[in-house]
């Protein structure tokens, strides 16, 4: 009895566990969910915003947010192309790892351009624009030297592919047409035995036909050989008896006796 609360017991924290460990998963999958979905929501409303400051405004802030909505669109480009990459070629894990550096890069540069957009010193800010430009163009530069490399590779790998495959087609499509060669060889073997049988017929004239002559009782004869076939030729030796007098004799045979008349 015991032993079988001890069981039960052992079950029922067994289900709690599992239980809990279930309920964790998934409010940490809805959490990252909604995490998800609302950094994409802040990135859409803040490339939208930098989109209007860029052709609103004028001057040091809307250079500052072109600055920032090219390496923002850059960027995103770039990691989205690597990681819809990486999944079908395991060589581009290196150019991930370098594109994560780089992203660092690129994210302490918005971080810097994001703050000089609020800074009140314009003219200082002015100052700093061409190494800011400067910057933002040897990060987006490398980030789509990564990117088109990643494309021209997969590009390669597919036309590779479509090469390999027209020329098995190439290949498919003769060796269906060859019955177009051998036609005309199987059609000049037809007519070559045609012409060296020139008595063949057809499937139904398999009996051989009674020529003509001028004597009605030789064709009679003929027509009947060709008709009876060996049973005539049997009974014709049937009706002829052999002369006794050709026999072959032996020695041990005994000589006949004439037959005497009382």
């Amino acid at each position: 009895m015991e032993a079988a609360l001890t069981i039960l017991a052992l079950l029922l924290v067994a289900f709690v566990a599992l239980g809990v460990y279930a309920t964790v998963k998934a409010v940490g999958a809805a959490k990252r969910g909604v995490d998800r979905t609302i950094t994409q929501a802040r990135r859409t409303v803040e490339d939208t915003t930098l989109r209007a400051k860029s052709f609103g405004q004028v001057g040091v802030a809307g250079e500052l947010a072109q600055l920032r909505l090219s390496l923002r669109t850059s960027m995103r480009a770039t990691q989205d192309a690597l990681h819809a990459g990486v999944a079908e070629d395991a060589s581009l894990a290196e150019s991930v790892d370098l594109f994560r550096r780089l992203s660092a890069h690129g994210l302490e540069l918005d971080d810097e351009l994001k703050r000089l957009e609020r800074e009140p010193d314009r003219a200082t800010v002015a100052g700093l624009l061409p190494k800011l430009r400067e910057r933002t163009q040897r990060i987006t530069h490398s980030a789509e030297s990564l990117r088109w490399a990643a494309r021209d590779r997969a590009r390669q790998f597919a036309d590779d592919d479509l090469d390999a495959l027209n020329a098995q087609i190439d290949i498919e499509a003769g060796a269906l047409r060859h019955w177009a060669v051998d036609e005309p060889s199987s059609q000049t073997s037809g007519a070559g035995a045609s012409a060296t049988t020139p008595g063949h017929q057809g499937p139904g004239t398999d009996w051989p036909e009674p020529t003509a002559t001028a004597d009605p009782s030789v064709g009679s004869a003929t027509a009947d050989e060709a008709w009876s076939g060996p049973a005539h030729e049997e009974s014709q030796q049937a009706i002829t008896a052999p002369d006794p007098r050709l026999r072959t004799t032996y020695p041990w045979q005994k000589s006949t006796r004439p037959e005497t008349t009382n």
